[in-house]
C-alpha cells in the first residue's frame, strides 16, 4: 500500500508500541498506530496539517470514558 518507509515520531521512545506512524503514499499520506499496523487510514497533506495544529494548540479533547 505505502511507497514510502513507516517512520514514527521522533517524540516515540525507542522500542515502544505506542505512537502513529506516517508513510507517503500515491493518494496521499497513510497513517496507522505502531501497535494496530494493520488499520491503515488515509488522508492529504492539508488534513494532517490541519490536525497537527489543533492538536500542538491544546484544541482537542480526548473523548469521554
Amino acid at each position: 500500500m505505502t511507497e514510502g518507509k513507516w517512520q514514527r515520531s521522533s517524540f516515540s521512545p525507542d522500542g515502544g508500541n505506542n505512537c502513529v506512524e506516517v508513510a507517503a503514499t500515491a493518494h496521499g499520506i497513510a497513517l496507522r498506530e505502531s501497535d494496530s499496523p494493520s488499520e491503515i487510514i488515509t488522508t492529504d497533506q492539508g488534513a494532517l496539517r490541519a490536525l497537527i495544529r489543533l492538536v500542538g494548540a491544546g484544541e482537542l479533547t480526548p473523548p469521554h470514558a
